[in-house]
């Protein structure tokens, strides 16, 4: 008789043999086939890998491969907790640092107190209660309040009887103590060769000796704010870099250029394992980071500064200067972009004693009444709105609106033409422009009125030219200069003659080359590229950011308005006439608060400069600024030249050859 088997229990069956064959198969690969390679697994999951505190970061050179920037090693000794290391060898080595290193430790006595409780134990146990003890038992205290009530019965006298080097070692007992066990504690920076050498041959457990790392500025002062700063842990506003691998310890570029290229100036730390007595063994050395190689050409920054610095001392000697007391100039290539120069000196006075500091960064973040220097952009907005046209005639004279004093410019130019008109700076012509965007004809004491889409028309040209936004200059924080909130017909006059809105150095530098450009707008950039010892990471670029939105032809006539600004308008006197330059100049007035009481008392004047050249093939921009140059509430009328003189003397330096 044949007996059929259920079709449910041949499944399960057959399902049996293959669990139990996998079973069978996994055991042989663990014990024989694949033994080494899962022993070797088991013990990498065991292991312990921590890094060391710094790593050198990337230099910063000059355009020619000059160091401005560099690493200088700093001894430094750790502490790493062994597994094993009891209290009283923590203490031992403690005081043993003291010795080697005579140590003088300015200890405050809560610090000590806590050191005191911790090597006094037994003493500091006599000074709980029975009762509290009792309470302590009954839970009704915790082992923290008995710690408390323990510190506040240490008395002076008690810590009196310390002795000096107990007291000191105090210091290094709470570094190796604070934080985590399994970090590496920072107990001394700084240590002479001498002292290095001496602690680390004494092999103290779980001391060792790492450098680390802090920036060396070879050319002192010079660019360090636009360098940058680093901090010595990550701030609380960068913390999200600890997503990136980055640890509450590690050093971090905070501002400047530091801060723009920090995922390539950052090096890599060393990584060492951690054995079975929590000794440390070398992994991986540390990594130095990738260079920045800057366009600044390191020569020519320090003979603008240079420069700057001796007319600021000669100026200071002449009347009215009194609120003087910084100048600005930065120098590009304005066909790419690229900064060759970029200064800021400030001159800090302490009775007849004074001294020099960078303030290059503030370029990208003071603006400043500029004045007739934005008449092209202004002239631009009059050729797009055809107010004007080629060769359109004005007679210089003064506006006259209804209850608005009369509004000139600085003297009576007679007829001039749109090139004229930008050659002598005419502020009358940029009146009547301005009055045509209102929609009006002048006539002598008329109305006006104006509103926020007058205002609109010029900002949005301005800005296409770079006036009023981002430059994009790889720096952080940049900002966008600053715009006037009250609308009124006078006022717009004044936006078009540079005497309402803000803007930056680094704008007017963009607008400068946007002219030399023939109307394309150049992101700036300090950075030529990024290297890793010969390997070329990142090359900068040439980019474009828009082209304004004005036919060729008026660009041309703005061109040649700014030629003849240098050939025979105001900017003769700025350049040896030698040079084929075209530029404009800027004077503005303006009231300051020079003794910080919040109140603008002050009436000062601030001239600007901008220029290219050679005309037909630009290869330098120059932007000079000299904020709050003379006082117009001065004893006499005389006004300093001293933005004429650094900017003639940048030239003859950049056209010398």
């Amino acid at each position: 008789m044949v007996i059929s088997m259920p079709k449910k229990v041949i499944f399960i069956s057959l399902s049996l043999v293959i669990i139990f064959s996998f079973f069978l198969y996994r055991v042989y690969d663990l014990a024989y086939k694949n033994k080494d390679t899962y022993i070797t697994k088991a013990q990498n999951i065991n292991e312990v890998y921590v890094t060391g505190s710094s790593a050198p970061r990337g230099r910063i050179l000059d355009v020619n491969g000059k160091v401005l920037v560099d690493n200088i090693g700093i001894n430094t000794i750790y502490y790493h907790k062994p597994s094993n290391i009891t209290l009283n060898d923590e203490l031992l080595i403690a005081e043993k640092l003291v010795i080697l290193t005579n140590y003088e430790y300015t200890y405050d006595e809560s610090k000590l107190k806590e050191f005191y409780l911790i090597k006094y134990q037994d003493e500091t146990d006599q000074l709980i209660t029975d009762q509290e003890i009792e309470l302590y038992n009954e839970r009704k205290l915790t082992s923290d309040d008995l710690t408390t009530k323990k510190l506040e019965r240490i008395t002076s006298e008690m810590l009196d009887k310390m002795s000096t080097l107990e007291k000191y070692s105090s210091y290094f007992y709470y570094l190796m103590n604070e934080g985590y066990s399994y970090d590496n504690k920072c107990l001394i920076k700084g240590v002479d060769d001498k002292v290095y050498a001496s602690i680390l041959e004494s092999d103290l457990p779980g001391i060792f000796g790492e450098m680390s790392w802090s920036r060396n500025y070879l050319y002192d002062d010079t660019l360090k704010t636009i360098f940058g700063e680093i901090s010595n842990s990550l701030p609380a506003e960068k913390q999200e870099l600890l997503n990136e691998g980055y640890s509450l310890t590690d050093k971090v570029g905070i501002s400047g250029l530091e801060e723009y290229y920090e995922e390539y100036l950052k090096g890599e730390k060393a990584i060492y394992k951690v054995g079975s007595n929590n000794t440390l063994e070398l992994v991986n050395p540390a990594k130095r980071g990738s260079d920045l190689v800057l366009e600044i050409d390191i020569d020519m920054q320090l003979e603008v500064e240079n420069i700057i610095k001796e007319e600021i001392l000669k100026a200071k000697k002449t009347l009215n200067t009194d609120v003087y007391k910084e100048s600005y100039a930065l120098i590009s290539d304005p066909l790419t972009g690229a900064i060759k120069a970029i200064a800021g000196i400030r001159l800090i006075t302490n009775g007849k004693e004074y001294s020099f500091q960078d303030v290059s960064i503030n370029v990208i973040k003071n603006a400043y009444t500029v004045g007739s220097a934005v008449k092209g952009a202004s002239m631009s907005v009059g050729y797009q709105e055809k107010i004007i046209d080629i060769g359109t005639k004005m007679t210089d004279s003064c506006v006259k609106l209804a209850n608005i004093p009369a509004k000139c410019s600085y003297k009576r130019l007679g007829t001039v033409n749109d090139i004229e008109a930008l050659a002598y700076s005419s502020n009358y012509y940029q009146f009547i422009i301005a009055l045509g965007i209102m929609g009006y004809k002048y006539t002598y004491n008329m109305n006006a009125t104006a509103n926020i889409n007058h205002f609109e028309t010029y900002r949005n040209t301005f800005k296409e030219f770079g006036l009023g936004t981002l430059t994009e200059i790889d720096l952080p924080n940049e900002s966008t200069g600053l715009e006037g909130s009250t609308i009124a017909p006078d006022l717009l006059m004044n936006l078009a003659i540079g005497q309402y809105d803000l803007y930056t150095p680094t704008q007017l530098l963009q607008y400068i080359n946007t002219i030399a450009n023939s109307g394309t707008r150049l992101k700036l950039s300090l950075m030529n590229s990024i290297k890793n010892n010969d390997e070329v990471l990142l090359k900068r670029e040439v980019e474009v950011l828009n082209k304004v939105n004005l036919d060729e032809k008026y660009m041309t006539r703005i061109k040649e308005g700014f030629h003849e600004v240098m050939k025979r308008g105001t900017g003769y006197w700025y350049i040896n006439n030698k040079i084929d330059a075209a530029g404009k100049t800027g004077t503005s007035e303006s009231y300051i608060d020079s003794d910080y009481d919040g109140s603008l008392e002050s009436y000062v004047l601030s001239n600007t400069f901008l220029m290219y050249a050679p005309f037909d093939n630009p290869k330098y921009s120059l932007v000079v600024i000299s904020p709050n140059v003379s006082n117009l509430n001065g004893k006499t009328s005389y006004r300093s030249p001293v933005n004429r003189l650094i900017a003639r003397s940048i030239n003859d330096f950049l056209f010398s050859s």
